[in-house]
């Protein structure tokens, strides 16, 4: 069973939260994206991922550059993927990354301010 969330229930959840109250599943749907970037080493992937050349990176181009065995940048990727954030592909005995821009792009309209424009993705 997937824990990510889909994508059209993304849409569902764009109002800002100054626009609207989140109902409670939007909240824990949010709260589980919000929580898989919380940890610092999740979001330097997540950002090494997003601004490597042609948006994607192979493991190999990841792993150098933190000083953790390579197990924990696998968990790492690992909770960043099941939370949709980002997918990988195998390619050979290496696995490349992608960041899903669309979710990054509905997570940030979340946060815009009540009278600010909304920018869909």
């Amino acid at each position: 069973m997937s824990k990510q969330l889909p994508l059209a229930a993304m849409g569902a959840c764009c109002s800002p939260l100054a626009r609207e109250p989140l109902t409670a599943e939007q909240a824990v749907d949010l709260a589980r994206l919000f929580k898989a970037m919380s940890d610092p080493v999740r979001l330097r992937l997540l950002s090494l991922i997003a601004s490597h050349d042609g948006g994607e990176a192979c493991v190999c181009d990841l792993a150098d550059a933190f000083d953790l065995s390579q197990p924990t940048i696998s968990h790492h990727l690992k909770v960043l993927r099941e939370s949709g954030l980002i997918t990988g592909e195998r390619r050979g005995t290496w696995v490349y990354y992608r960041v899903h821009p669309e979710v990054l792009a509905r997570l940030s309209a979340v946060l815009v301010p009540g009278d600010a424009p909304v920018v869909t993705a």
